[in-house]
């Protein structure tokens, strides 16, 4: 008689994998619900994060802006590009370091934030209303303890 295969994986390992295929259909999810949105603009999501995090937090160091959206530094300054030939982004100079740029919007940029944002976050209040209030709380406080944990175990070179 044939005895039964052994486990591919750990009971601890069998739940983790499937934490991150329900997180990644879950973002998947909520992702879509925004991304088709964004995309009649003529803007990706990447080029709309950048939009985005200037608007909420006015000229930014590119930098800052990079660590702030997740790309990479090749990424951003392909991205800052990109928005200062659509006129919706600018580079100034840093008074304090003359080597370092500020991207900061335009008016036109602006103006296309300001419009495009309050349809964004409605969206995205859609796409998460399956939560209560106090449940979306609570999966904030858990996924950023959970990327957090993962952040520090990530090896030095890994970026």
């Amino acid at each position: 008689m044939k005895s039964a295969p052994p486990p591919v994986a750990s009971p601890r390992e069998t739940v983790a994998l499937k934490l991150l295929v329900v997180l990644s259909r879950a973002a998947a999810s909520v992702h879509g619900h925004v991304m088709a949105d964004i995309a009649t603009h003529g803007l990706t999501p990447a080029e709309f994060g950048v939009l985005e995090a200037l608007h909420h937090k006015g000229p930014l160091l590119l930098g800052d802006l990079q660590r702030k959206i997740l790309v990479s530094s090749g990424g951003i300054t392909f991205l800052v590009d990109r928005l200062t030939a659509k006129g919706l982004v600018e580079r100034k100079a840093c008074p304090e370091d003359g080597r370092a740029r500020y991207a900061t919007l335009t008016r036109k940029g602006e103006a296309l934030i300001a419009r495009i944002f309050p349809t964004h976050a409605a969206r995205v209040a859609e796409a998460v209303a399956g939560l209560t209030r106090t449940e979306q709380e609570q999966a904030i406080h858990l996924l950023r303890t959970l990327g957090r944990a993962a952040d520090a175990t990530l090896p030095e070179n890994s970026e």
